[in-house]
């Protein structure tokens, strides 16, 4: 009788999430409400250093987006960060660089018609990319680069920080945290899902030689930390200031839309899932690892990795293996298609191939009265709102599953349910299994170890904590396994067939 109860139920509740569409996976909401110029954080800006001769504080601004009419009160929150060389519009030379660029707007509307609150975050900028020296142009990138992590990090805490004193005025879930970056956003993006701590950017290529000694190009006490935690200081100037102390600066779950990562080394075991979406022909940003180029003046700054080698990088260490179940995921299909046409197999990883050999966005699109509008056009001659639409449908489709599922979200194709839990026991599918199997619990999964014929662990994981783990054996030989599973509630052993 129980048994009957639960699935009719559960019936209901499918019947009931089919009327409503899918929330976080499809656009349910008509319409979103935005709330414009919101201060997330006050820091120093160097930019009007030539003018003023020091830094002085810039008030750091969203605009927040919210689905209309939405009773939720507990959200996940996705933080997008524009792109725009970290210099300001037009100067930059570039079509784009503000919070309500087309493209920024545009993503930032859908996905909180998908139910999420969305923050278009602006940031610090300044830089010195028409330097004639190489060392100055990386010294003031690097420094830019760090400024943009403190500014995103500063912006988690605000949203924590709203949650915690002010009674949760926009409604989210402070456990469920996006960054999304774009263009110059994707930097930010990387380094602060991949940068653990200070000693990570005290790196050869960011260090320079003054008076014969080698000097980072960073430094802790002059810069602030990582988080944006702590006062800078340099001489009488004021270079970081500390704002929404005490919260947490983590995230969940990283989406980069071009951008590169500052080193392949900052990627290790313990950094979020990561979505990557690329046009492998960019002519500014490399596809594996190269040289970072200066948009419109085309200077060589330092060596970067993009998405693909991060990609791979991220694939050795598994964090990605929670996509795996979104494979599958029917919305999303066509773009999981086309995806893993090119991917080489890493799960986060969307190469979009560009219409022209000189695309590197083909997601953007302004006027053509943009002061910056030839410029533009040099990468992309055949820029139109509804190309840029039609790249942007394939990121969306093939991010919502993803995230949904990072988040651990109930909408999600990963999650397992209340009733799900009521019934289920540990499963270990597909068995056999060619070169990787799923565990499945209703229980929180703690760890698991794989043990052959005679006794020798062959595989093992812990600290997983989650209710799905993908495990890959492509490596190991043909044979019967044993796989011990702890869980919240206890140990268990399943067996598996490798063929």
């Amino acid at each position: 009788m129980k048994r009957i109860c639960t699935l009719l139920i559960l019936a209901l509740v499918m019947v009931s999430t089919n009327l409503v569409a899918q929330r976080y996976l499809t656009q349910t909401f008509d319409d979103v409400t935005v709330t414009s110029g919101v201060t997330y954080g006050v820091n120093a800006t160097v930019l009007l250093v030539p003018i003023v001769g020091q830094a002085i504080p810039e008030e750091l601004k969203m605009d927040i987006y919210q689905p209309a009419g939405d009773a939720e009160t507990s959200r996940p929150v996705v933080l997008y960060f524009h792109t725009g060389n970290f210099l300001p519009h037009p100067q930059n030379g570039s079509p784009g660089g503000l919070r309500t660029d087309s493209a920024a707007v545009e993503i930032c509307t859908r996905l909180a018609k998908m139910g999420y609150v969305v923050a278009s975050c602006s940031y610090r900028l300044g830089w010195n990319p028409q330097s004639q020296d190489q060392d100055v142009r990386v010294n003031t990138l690097i420094n830019a680069a760090y400024r943009g992590v403190q500014d995103c990090r500063t912006a988690i805490r605000f949203f924590r920080k709203s949650h915690a004193e002010s009674g949760n005025p926009y409604g989210i879930d402070p456990n469920r945290v996006v960054v999304w970056g774009q263009g110059t956003g994707g930097y930010i993006a990387f380094a602060s899902a991949t940068i653990d701590e200070y000693l990570d950017i005290v790196l050869p290529k960011f260090t320079t030689e003054i008076n014969g000694n080698p000097v980072p190009m960073v430094i802790e006490s002059i810069n602030g930390d990582i988080f944006g935690t702590s006062y800078g200081v340099f001489g009488g100037d004021t270079l970081c200031y500390p704002n929404h102390t005490g919260y947490s600066s983590d995230f969940n779950v990283m989406v980069n839309m071009g951008g590169a990562c500052g080193d392949i080394s900052w990627v290790d075991e313990s950094d979020v899932p990561m979505i990557s979406f690329q046009v492998p022909t960019d002519p500014f940003a490399p596809y594996t690892t190269g040289t970072l180029i200066v948009p419109v003046l085309n200077y060589n700054v330092v060596e970067v990795s993009g998405s693909y080698d991060v990609q791979e990088a991220v694939a050795g260490f598994g964090t990605n293996d929670v996509f795996e179940l979104a494979e599958g995921y029917a919305p999303g299909l066509p773009y999981t298609t086309s995806a893993n046409e090119l991917n080489n197999g890493f799960k986060g990883l969307y190469p979009l191939v560009g219409s022209n050999p000189f695309d590197s966005a083909p997601w953007e699109w302004w006027a053509s009265t943009n002061v910056n509008n030839a410029n533009g056009l040099a990468t992309n001659p055949d820029m139109s709102e509804m190309k840029a639409m039609s790249y942007i449908d394939s990121i969306m489709g093939y991010a919502a599953p993803r995230i949904a599922c990072a988040l651990d979200l109930p909408e999600s194709p990963c999650f397992v349910g209340i009733y799900e839990k009521e019934e289920m026991d540990v499963k270990v599918f597909p068995n056999p299994a060619y070169d990787r199997f799923t565990i499945r619990s209703g229980d929180n999964i703690r760890m698991y170890t794989i043990y052959d014929i005679t006794g020798k662990v062959v595989r093992s994981r812990q600290n997983i904590n989650a209710n799905n783990e993908v495990v890959r054996i492509e490596d190991l030989t043909r044979g019967i396994y044993m796989v011990e599973i702890t869980t919240d509630s206890g140990v268990m052993t399943r067996k598996i067939t490798k063929e």
